[in-house]
């Protein structure tokens, strides 16, 4: 029995990869729940707006490598970001003014939304795959890892060795700065009380002389920067390819349902339990098990509990339960 070994093993392969890809679902699911509550429909395109902001970002960040503008140990993708995040919001701005504008001015049903936001994201899938292709690119420089597997052998003189990526602390880092700057600028700002107040009875805010139309281009831009940090980030820490970041949707959905759709809260500990519950049920315990367990009751199988190739259907078993039995989340937001 090694204790530390197990313990060292556990955060290797299952805490700080759950950290890492839950900070990313959190900030997908602070867009798809900011619509939501403001908007009042589930915007299906939130995956490609992602995908969007991320390839923008990427094409810049192949230009400053192109010029030797680097950001030393870090990734040049971070001083492409904000170019990422402007063409994004100018693609949201003008989505809603061509598209989402005309629906809000008829008070089309939510439903009707919900579907014009499907097409929108068969339309942006297409000019990002036309952009910069379906396959898998590469824009990461920078020092990879904080801590490699080998120095932390070497400094501990423990078996197992652990490793944090680069790309994997600065999501951390980012997503609570980003989440802390959200939150002072919903409950301290002017603007921010403004859209909490459109979200909780637009009428009401109508009365106190809100300026709706004001309230939306705000929305559109903060969930435009959201959607490009999380798209950015995970496309440093995974790999970018336009079609995964539809696959996102289901995940990024389920965390935002999970927590309480409409309340940011909900969404970023919806993210993580998303997050946690895939990595757990798909990760094979034997080595950790080897470390805790006796050597004679030491598994001969892999105790392995779904295949990484099913990780989506861990997203919708917990997304079908929470719609059964607590349709409001955990968060109590709104009901599906």
């Amino acid at each position: 029995m090694d204790i530390v070994n197990a313990l060292i093993t556990l955060l290797n392969f299952v805490v700080v990869p759950a950290m890492a890809y839950g900070s990313q679902l959190a900030l997908g699911a602070l867009g798809v729940t900011l619509i939501y509550g403001i908007l009042r429909f589930s915007n299906f395109a939130h995956g490609d707006t992602m995908a969007f902001g991320a390839m923008v970002t990427v094409l810049v960040t192949w230009l400053f490598q192109s010029w030797g503008i680097h950001l030393w140990v870090l990734p040049t993708a971070l001083l492409a970001l904000p170019f990422g995040i402007l063409a994004c919001i100018g693609l949201l701005l003008a989505t809603d003014r061509v598209v989402y504008r005309f629906y809000r001015e008829q008070k089309a049903k939510p439903v009707i939304l919900v579907i014009v936001s499907l097409g929108v994201t068969f339309v942006l899938n297409g000019i990002v795959r036309f952009i910069i292709g379906p396959d898998d690119q590469n824009f990461l420089d920078g020092e990879r890892f904080i801590v490699s597997a080998r120095t932390f052998r070497e400094m501990t003189g423990l078996e197992e060795g652990l490793a944090i990526k680069t790309t994997q602390g600065i999501t951390v880092i980012t997503a609570v700065f980003v989440v802390a700057l959200l939150f002072w600028f919903l409950n301290r700002t002017r603007t921010g009380k403004s859209m909490r107040a459109y979200s909780d009875n637009e009428d009401l805010a109508l009365l106190s002389g809100i300026d709706p139309e004001r309230v939306v281009m705000i929305t559109w831009m903060i969930v435009a920067a959201l959607a490009t940090i999380a798209g950015v980030l995970y496309g440093l820490d995974k790999s970018f390819k336009p079609f995964t970041y539809f696959q996102l949707l289901l995940p990024i959905f389920a965390s935002a349902i999970v927590g309480g759709l409409g309340n940011p809260l909900g969404a970023i500990a919806g993210g993580f339990l998303i997050a946690f519950s895939e990595v757990t049920v798909t990760y094979a315990w034997k080595k950790v098990l080897t470390y805790f367990l006796p050597e004679s009751l030491a598994p001969d199988g892999l105790v392995q509990l779904m295949s990484t190739d099913y990780k989506l259907a861990v997203s919708f078993m917990i997304l079908i339960i929470v719609l059964l039995f607590k349709p409001t989340g955990i968060f109590r937001g709104k009901s599906v």
